[in-house]
């Protein structure tokens, strides 16, 4: 029986960025050295966070202009939103490969 863990196990998969077409998550089995799928992940995860970081200083004016409508409110809620949803995942996938555990497995 060999001692290395089969790269199947979910310890040894990087979720992405990204979903399937029809919502479920995707995940990688890499190389320990990277590869071109983690590198794209990488660039990828980056690009979400950026856009993150606009979407907060965004909200923060929409917030601070009283006469900031209710579309303006619903658009930037919308945004926001979807930033939060993005930078969630990026944190989770980045803690698993860092050893967290997540709460939900703990049961």
């Amino acid at each position: 029986m060999s001692t290395e863990k089969d790269p199947l196990f979910p310890d040894d998969l990087r979720l992405l960025p990204w979903v399937t077409d029809t919502g479920k998550p995707c995940y990688l089995s890499a190389a320990p050295g990277g590869g071109v799928l983690s590198a794209l992940a990488d660039r990828t995860e980056n690009r979400q966070l950026r856009a993150a970081a606009e979407v907060l200083c965004e909200a923060r004016r929409v917030l601070a202009d009283p006469a900031a409508g209710a579309l303006a409110l619903r658009l930037t809620l919308t945004a926001s939103a979807r930033a939060l949803a993005d930078t969630l995942r990026v944190a989770h996938s980045r803690g698993l490969r860092l050893g967290a555990e997540d709460e939900a497995d703990q049961g």
